[in-house]
């Protein structure tokens, strides 16, 4: 066997096409549809503007109940007969919620998209609802909460995410809510926000082989029976970044390792740096070679991995660094994070770790794009985004062809180490001491 000692180097980049697309408004909504000739599997995906943040106060978790509720009957069928009907079709129901949108997904055979879209948009538009059904799921969720919720790193994404948004409302708070905030929901509440919400026609993204499909039936399948305009955008949240380092100590007795979340707030998705911030994090955090990784990894042996992104949703982002490491290193390791970072955003990247990570985004975005599903989770994105038709072709471009220049004024302009809100979930007793060092402890 031989052992390869120098990293291969990076190809020449494949040309890529992003899939011609297409428009229908009929019914009162718009279908944008994908072409993919050939391809004998289709994805549609009803998006609607029913996202989680517009949850009432102290019901978090209420759209997250609902979208787990729609398998469970329809006002036409129970529970049984819409499986067998989704089964009888090849087809595959998946809902979700974020913080943009609620996203109710099929896919199936070319020839039954249309029928499976009718029933995804039968449970979407007329839910059976029945309490006791509701009331399951709600508490199957609340478990489930409570499990993830006694493991480390829930209680420190809360915590960022509360002091990064305190002033933001919803923002605030969990995605998906907390294990007290879903027990509160009841089944008014669920009720409620499809009643408030989910009736709009909304927007149909469709991928697969145009052909075969008609997209004028597609949107009566959609749209048929819907009332209510669209609602209107709100602005983002806007850019508000501390001129002092926080710490944030979440008390765990006993553990034998520190969970780090570090992070600031950044701008929302739609932002003209959104490439060379990318290009930066990932340069930072964002890959296996990354310098967060090699240095608190690899060199100093503190944790099992470590990762530095930015996280972006219509109307706000945020820059994180995550990892868990050894108790008896917290100190050290958040001392050579800060550092890492503070390097990037003063000094910027070099072209060597820049033309790994061009190649890197570039190829990704390429692989992501093979099926159906993925290009229709990339038309949401547009939708949402309010990005332009050709956004994937011209974000390949511009990931290849950024500069070393571009990218560390990004992280220049993006990075705040000195801004950052630390949150250290582990063991206070031991660890409270030496956070004192970073920044006034709370």
């Amino acid at each position: 066997m031989t052992l390869v000692t120098t990293r291969p180097e990076t190809g020449t980049a494949r040309p890529y096409a992003f899939p011609a697309l297409r428009r229908v408004t009929a019914h009162g909504g718009t279908v944008i549809a994908a072409h993919l000739p050939g391809q004998v599997l289709a994805t549609a995906v009803l998006l609607l503007d029913a996202s989680a943040a517009r949850e009432s106060a102290g019901r978090e978790g209420t759209a997250t109940v609902l979208a787990k509720s729609l398998e469970e009957g329809t006002k036409k069928r129970d529970s049984a007969a819409y499986a067998l009907a989704l089964e009888g079709l090849g087809a595959e129901l998946s809902p979700s919620v974020d913080w943009d949108a609620f996203r109710v997904g099929v896919s199936a055979p070319a020839p039954q998209l249309a029928g499976a879209l009718r029933l995804a948009a039968e449970a979407a538009r007329t839910p059976k609802l029945d309490p006791e059904d509701v009331i399951r799921v709600r508490d199957d969720e609340v478990t489930a909460l409570r499990m993830d919720w006694a493991q480390p790193g829930p209680r420190a994404d809360a915590a960022l995410r509360g002091d990064l948004f305190a002033a933001e409302g919803r923002y605030g708070r969990p995605l998906h809510g907390d294990p007290a905030s879903v027990a509160a929901v009841t089944v008014d509440d669920v009720l409620a926000f499809h009643e408030q919400w989910m009736l709009r026609p909304g927007v149909l993204l469709v991928a697969g082989d145009l052909d075969g499909l008609d997209l004028a039936e597609l949107a009566e399948a959609a749209f048929a029976g819907t009332t209510g305009q669209a609602l209107s955008l709100d602005a983002p949240l806007g850019l508000t970044i501390p001129s002092a380092r926080r710490v944030i100590l979440v008390d765990r007795p006993g553990s034998v390792q520190s969970t780090l979340r570090i992070g600031h707030r950044a701008p929302e998705r739609a932002t003209p740096d959104y490439v060379p911030m990318t290009l930066a994090a990932t340069v930072l955090g964002g890959a296996f070679t990354s310098r967060l990784n090699h240095l608190i990894r690899e060199v100093k042996g503190y944790t099992y991995g470590i990762r530095g992104s930015y996280a972006m949703t219509r109307r706000a982002g945020r820059f994180e660094v995550a990892a868990g490491v050894q108790t008896a290193v917290t100190g050290p390791a958040i001392k050579d994070t800060l550092g890492e970072i503070r390097r990037t955003q003063d000094e910027g990247v070099t072209e060597a770790e820049l033309a790994v990570a061009r190649s890197w985004r570039a190829g990704q975005l390429s692989v992501e794009m093979q099926t159906p599903g993925a290009i229709a989770g990339a038309l949401a994105s547009l939708v949402v985004h309010g990005l332009p038709d050709d956004y994937y072709e011209t974000l390949r471009r511009e990931y290849l062809e950024a500069t070393v220049e571009t990218v560390s004024a990004a992280a220049a302009r993006h990075l705040a180490v000195d801004g950052l809100t630390l949150v250290v979930e582990g063991d206070g007793e031991k660890i409270r001491e030496e956070l004192a060092e970073f920044g006034e402890l709370s």
